[in-house]
């Protein structure tokens, strides 16, 4: 790895560190006009966070260190992942190490410390929504390591660039397999980001919320890295199914010409998924907070026929 590798890498995690924002910004614009409603900002997002950051946080006396140090956990976890996630380029530093199923405890490690922080203080909507995340993401996680696992037979390896390579080194083609897991993976990007129709990102009614529950507590520059952080998630689960789905057009090289087109191709997608996100919300129905379940032993049997269809039928 030369110098030009690292300048790469960093580039790729400054775009997505920006580009978050903005893709919540997307789906929040698109999902306004399927709605015939006055679209909000682009950079909206960006402006709700910037002014957080100019704000004096206030903290609860009983809050513990753990409390104050999640942010920055959960953060570093967002960041990390987009580090290791295929999105202009396949070959770069970090990338190498990017195994899905460690990238899978990255997300963990990221909802422990989300799950603890809103337990630490001691109300009873921040533990309410803990445990609600907490059963959100003993349900999701199972689902999409089956749909790795879908993959790692296909192709032979967990790496996402190895992965993303050999996919689009293929003639475009339908397979079933990839079918069945592409429901699951849209199913589980729903669930672990609060959207429609498992979580409102809209509300605050106590009953009904649980993402906006884990960070009631939080105010100022705190609640700017979580909310910027769940913005990065959104866009990490977006990339991952670009990488493992489409992933045609990312970059195999570190020529300037070719990380340029790519890049253009990865906005080209993001828009188009994010139309798609919006699009699913709109026709969607807020479900009630025990059919989540359901939900996503839906995702889960869908992922499982796509790994009994590539086991069985090879396609």
């Amino acid at each position: 790895m030369n110098v030009f590798d690292w300048i790469v890498q960093l580039a790729g995690i400054a775009l997505a560190v920006a580009a978050a924002p903005v893709f919540v910004g997307w789906v929040n614009q698109c999902r306004a006009w399927l709605q015939n409603k006055s679209a909000p900002s682009l950079l909206l997002p960006y402006r709700g966070i910037r002014k957080l950051f100019h704000k004096d946080a206030v903290i609860a006396d009983n809050a513990s260190r753990l409390f104050r140090l999640a942010p920055y956990v959960v953060f570093g976890a967002m960041v990390s992942a987009a580090a290791v996630i295929p999105t202009i380029a396949t070959r770069m530093p970090f990338t190498q190490a990017a195994d899905a199923i460690a990238l899978v405890g990255l997300l963990a490690t990221a909802r422990l410390f989300l799950s603890l922080a809103a337990m630490d203080v001691g109300t009873a909507f921040g533990t309410l929504g803990a445990r609600r995340e907490m059963m959100i993401g003993f349900l999701a996680e199972p689902a999409l390591l089956v749909v790795i696992f879908v993959f790692s037979l296909q192709f032979s390896t967990t790496a996402l660039p190895m992965i993303a390579e050999r996919l689009s080194a293929q003639a475009f083609a339908l397979n079933p397999s990839l079918a069945f897991t592409a429901v699951a993976f849209t199913m589980i990007l729903l669930a672990e980001n609060a959207r429609i129709p498992v979580d409102n990102p809209a509300t605050h009614l106590e009953l009904t919320m649980i993402h906006e529950a884990l960070l009631l507590e939080y105010s100022a520059r705190h609640l700017a890295l979580m909310e910027w952080a769940a913005a990065l998630k959104l866009f990490n689960y977006a990339c991952i199914g670009i990488a493992v789905f489409i992933p045609w057009g990312i970059a195999t090289s570190h020529e300037p010409l070719e990380l340029a087109v790519s890049a253009l191709l990865l906005g080209v997608k993001l828009l188009a998924a994010g139309l798609g996100l919006a699009l699913i919300e709109t026709v969607s129905a807020k479900l009630r907070v025990f059919r989540a379940p359901e939900f996503l032993a839906t995702a889960f049997l869908f992922a499982v026929l796509g790994l009994l269809v590539r086991l069985l039928l090879g396609a």
